[in-house]
């Protein structure tokens, strides 16, 4: 499947730039205060785009790199907004053995959207990831954080049309 490239356009409102604010305040001068600003930030936004994460390391005094760095690092941040569906497949080793592969291939097919991608009309959001801790019911897919296990490609239509 060809990727299909979604720009994202970030928006920010008065009322989340102020608590953003007051988040990165609150912690500006305790020691390891980077990841509960991250995790406080990603509850206010939903994300973490590169605009909030400007605003987090000039408030915390750190370069942007650092927060690129643990934001990237971390599969618990989103650097991109979610679907009102979002969908995601396991492709850690024991779901891979299991079969996700071809649940990442019917999923893109279903959403008509790429791994990291969201529709253009906000209806869908798809990822790939790493192991979520659900092993002994692999392949697993998740949808808007409900965990589906030992499903195949022929599930992942119902599944998903549960949502709409």
């Amino acid at each position: 499947m060809k990727k299909k490239l979604t720009t994202v356009v970030f928006e920010d409102t008065p009322e989340k730039a102020d608590k953003l604010a007051a988040l990165i305040s609150e912690y500006k001068d305790v020691e390891g205060s980077l990841m509960p600003v991250l995790q406080g930030a990603q509850d206010i936004y939903g994300y973490l785009p590169i605009e909030v994460q400007k605003k987090i390391a000039e408030g915390l005094g750190l370069s942007l790199s650092e927060v690129y760095g643990a934001v990237s690092f971390y599969s618990q941040f989103a650097l991109n907004p979610k679907g009102k569906v979002a969908v995601s497949v396991c492709l850690g080793t024991a779901c891979y053995v299991k079969g996700s592969g071809k649940l990442h291939e019917k999923c893109m097919e279903i959403t008509g959207i790429g791994a990291g991608d969201i529709s253009p009309d906000g209806r869908f959001s798809y990822e790939a990831t790493r192991c979520i801790g659900a092993c002994g019911l692999a392949p697993v897919m998740t949808v808007n954080g409900d965990v589906y296990g030992r499903i195949t490609p022929s599930d992942v239509e119902g599944i998903i049309k549960k949502y709409l």
